[in-house]
């Protein structure tokens, strides 16, 4: 006998609301894109050594280069016009705008290659940290089935006790316990 089975895709996007910007995420995320998205931001991590589940204990520097690369992978999964508004990095040249960029990186190229000294401004959301992270478990929850990608990450969870382990409390069966009626 055959067996039948439906699979329901999303196609409605998830929708993150911040202050009063709702960012829309894409419906569906193929799971290689999700890791390789994923795998950029535990690379920069892995490299300056933070932990983005303890930001308060990253030297200044890192912990800039480690938000971006935050925002950097929360805007690889969002829908066009909600990356655009999340991250984005702008070419500036005489105070005007002649460029913009999903990735810091890719506007300092354009800056360098622009004469007469371009810069490159942060023109994206201004979010607190606790916000980044929470927008970095929920997107974790929804296109990696609720757990973080395999491979060692430091901001991991510690590992559980190994079966069998036991504690020091009294077991109730053990305790002592007056019969009725003595």
């Amino acid at each position: 006998m055959s067996q039948s089975r439906t699979f329901t895709l999303n196609t409605e996007p998830h929708v993150a609301t911040v202050g009063d910007t709702d960012l829309l995420f894409q419906p569906e995320v193929m799971g290689d894109e999700f890791l390789d998205a994923y795998e950029g931001l535990q690379e920069t991590q892995k490299t300056l050594g933070v932990d983005v589940n303890n930001l308060g204990s990253a030297e200044p520097e890192n912990l800039r280069a480690v938000t971006r690369a935050l925002r950097v992978f929360l805007s690889r999964l969002m829908l066009p016009e909600s990356a655009q508004t999340f991250a984005r990095w702008n070419v500036v040249k005489n105070g005007k705008t002649i460029s913009s960029h999903a990735t810091p990186d890719e506007a300092a190229d354009a800056a360098a290659k622009a004469k007469g000294g371009a810069t490159v401004q942060d023109a994206g959301m201004r979010l607190p940290d606790r916000v980044l992270v929470e927008l970095l478990e929920w997107a974790v929850e929804l296109y990696g089935g609720g757990n973080r990608p395999t491979g060692s990450s430091s901001g991991s969870a510690p590992a559980s006790q190994p079966p069998g382990t036991r504690g020091r409390a009294v077991s109730p069966s053990r305790a002592s316990t007056r019969a009725r009626g003595r």
